[in-house]
């Protein structure tokens, strides 16, 4: 045990010391039933460097202005001398009660439209590592958009979630999906509890379970709605639910459903997770104090705004500490952690026995949609009656079932071939380069150095908007994320890396990134990082050291 503190107190180190390791105890029995410790060491590195204060004054300083600058113009539209009357509310509307908040139109009508034109752009083709973007312009402040067109040819992918390179029109996957097409049509027009049950969707979630390890898996039409419809079939009234802050949208209205209390801890802290489970444990529930019938942790495998890793070892000792279940959201870390794609589970070397509910989603990895619920048998039992999702939901299409199965089969390695392996291979290296590279440059990156979402700060609200034109104008496909998405301060670039992606193509988007960084003045970063001799990456990034 004090060794385990030991190591817990090293792992609480990496957030001010980038190069500390983390380390995972595993305890194994032998034949006489003694128990025999074996120590697996896996580097947990992960940064976020603070924002510079200089850059945050100036932020605060560009979203005065912008401010400033809106109620100048909304003062202009009241007197019909803004040239844009588009913004204004309609005279029809003005006996209606208005759908947003004041702050929420003026921020919509004169900041968001401003740079509108970086978000929803049409693509022409498949979102592979490239795709073709269809052309558009507006002639009033992007409240409309015209089609040119034109069409922009090979535009480097870096916002789609592809992790291993499924979303492609050709090989194994798309063969399998256009003969299931053929036979079976585009949609079961039932749900699964009528006349949309076919043996293929049971197939498909025995083998969720079989690549997970655990007992029983239920596969689900929509990956937003596993989350929003099942918690609160999983959690109710006199239940407390334990949310990480940076939650994904879907476990919040999950939580907001189900009708249980919520409490948030802060970010992948364990030290806030520990105060608001003894607390609970303490004083029970409000007013009245008695137990909680429940209470759940939800977290996250990979957060997609941060690229920071769930502490999930740590996550299992305070839930088994304190008698809780956890609900472990791995939407972006299945197969994109991990040696054989397994997600953040096996990334760790832990049993997924301990994660009470294993979600997940095909939408990422899988290049397919939907999502799924795994665990004991009993629990998936228990939804198969209780969650809205499976009663009320219109089954899974069959080009899309077999997509899945395709696709996990081949990572698995059952379609005779070593291509999931490699992708998966591929990917950890384009993330490791890739992370490398910009730091190297002088960019701040934020998240975990083997998270394939990487997040690259813009800050300034006039540099959202510049960033996202300036790449586009070299060929390359980036998403700029900003206020309300993120803290007002914390704007930026949300690339994801892809095992499609060539060496070529991330050198070239890399080169590009450094041209406009050094255009817009983006290279923020005070910790000046040596570039390192280029080396071949090899298996041993996931072996196992023994002591």
């Amino acid at each position: 045990k004090t060794r385990l503190d030991k190591l817990c107190l090293l792992n609480q180190k990496v957030n001010v010391q980038p190069h500390a390791a983390y380390a995972l105890m595993q305890v194994k029995c032998n034949e006489n039933g003694k128990a025999r410790y074996r120590s697996t060491y896996r580097p947990f590195i992960e940064s976020f460097e603070e924002t510079p204060m200089l850059v945050a004054v100036l932020t605060y300083m560009g979203y005065g202005i912008l401010t400033i600058f809106g109620y100048l113009r909304d003062f202009m539209r009241e007197w019909k001398i803004e040239k844009c009357h588009i913004a204004r509310e309609r005279e029809e509307q003005k006996d209606f009660v208005p759908l947003y908040q004041d702050f929420e139109n003026f921020y919509t009508r004169n900041l968001y439209m401003r740079i509108r034109d970086s978000w929803n752009r049409p693509i022409y083709s498949v979102p592979g590592a490239t795709f073709d973007l269809v052309e558009r312009s507006s002639n009033d402040y992007n409240w409309t958009f015209e089609y040119t067109g034109r069409v922009v040819k090979d535009v480097i992918n870096l916002g789609s979630y592809n992790y291993l390179g499924f979303a492609e029109n050709t090989g194994a996957c798309a063969t399998a999906a256009g003969e299931v097409t053929v036979k079976f049509g585009v949609g079961m027009a039932s749900t699964r509890q009528e006349m949309g049950n076919l043996k293929r969707h049971e197939e498909l979630e025995k083998l969720v379970a079989s690549f997970l390890g655990v007992e029983s898996a239920m596969a689900f039409g929509m990956g937003f709605a596993t989350n929003s419809m099942n918690i609160p079939a999983l959690a109710g009234k006199g239940c407390l639910i334990l949310s990480d802050e940076l939650n994904h949208a879907s476990l919040v209205l999950g939580a907001r459903l189900s009708g249980s209390t919520i409490r948030v801890f802060k970010h992948n802290n364990m030290q806030s997770l520990e105060k608001l489970l003894r607390d609970a444990i303490v004083h029970g529930q409000p007013r009245t104090h008695r137990p909680w019938k429940k209470i759940l942790i939800l977290v996250e495998g990979i957060y997609s705004m941060e690229g920071s890793i769930i502490r999930l070892p740590e996550v299992i000792a305070l839930k088994k500490k304190y008698k809780a279940y956890l609900y472990l959201d791995e939407a972006h870390s299945i197969g994109a952690l991990g040696p054989y794609g397994r997600g953040v589970v096996e990334y760790f070397g832990l049993d997924a026995k301990d994660v009470d509910v294993m979600m997940g989603t095909f939408t990422k990895s899988f290049g397919a949609a939907g999502g799924y619920i795994a665990g004991r048998k009993d629990l998936i039992d228990y939804l198969r009656t209780h969650s809205h999702s499976a009663i009320y939901a219109t089954s899974m299409p069959l080009p899309v079932v077999e997509q899945i199965i395709t696709s996990m089969k081949c990572i698995m390695g059952k379609d005779g071939t070593t291509i999931g392996r490699s992708r998966i291979q591929r990917l950890a290296e384009n993330t490791v380069y890739f992370r490398r590279r910009l730091r190297e440059m002088g960019f701040i990156i934020y998240g975990n150095n083997d998270s394939p979402v990487v997040p690259m700060m813009l800050y300034m609200p006039a540099k959202i908007g510049a960033f996202g034109r300036e790449m586009l104008k070299r060929n390359i496909g980036v998403v700029v994320v900003g206020f309300p998405a993120t803290p007002i301060i914390e704007s930026r670039a949300r690339f994801c890396i892809s095992a499609a992606h060539t060496k070529e193509m991330l050198d070239r988007a890399l080169d590009v990134i450094s041209e406009v960084g050094d255009l817009l003045q983006l290279k923020y970063s005070r910790h000046k990082v040596l570039p390192s001799l280029d080396r071949p990456f090899d298996e041993t990034t996931y072996e196992e050291n023994e002591e």
